[in-house]
């Protein structure tokens, strides 16, 4: 029986909730910016029906090979996406680590870090998101 219905949206990934229904529910504002924000970083352009300019892609940027360059161009389209599809962010930092930087890191992999506020809600919170180059 659902005892709790609470919720602002389905958290992602789906998982089944005996508290919430059939799916687990974000409950609060952080959690649902947070993984809108994670989703924005993620999408690829062209891959949301309707929105095709949506997304940063950021494993597109990946084959690229890693530079100052790419985290550049990468910087730019995570700060122009947020501007128009998240304006109520504000991004203080963007961090982009590889084997180089934290050795606990596989030497294919990279991971960024963004640390972004609420704007007048004030809540600060970190998205931290790993990929493995192929």
């Amino acid at each position: 029986m659902i005892k709790n219905i609470d919720g602002i949206g389905v958290a992602l990934p789906f998982v089944y909730s005996a508290q919430d229904g059939p799916y687990r529910l974000n409950k609060t504002l952080a959690a649902t910016v947070k993984q809108n924000l994670k989703n924005l970083i993620l999408t690829v352009p062209g891959e949301r029906i309707m929105l095709p300019e949506f997304g940063v892609g950021l494993r597109r940027f990946l084959f690229e090979g890693i530079s100052g360059e790419v985290y550049n161009r990468l910087t730019y389209k995570i700060n122009q996406q947020v501007k128009k599809y998240m304006p109520f962010i504000n991004i203080q930092s963007i961090d982009f680590r590889t084997m180089d930087t934290d050795t606990s890191l596989a030497p294919n992999q990279v991971n960024v870090s963004i640390v972004y506020d609420l704007g007048e809600i004030g809540d600060t919170d970190v998205v931290s998101i790993s990929q493995f180059l192929n």
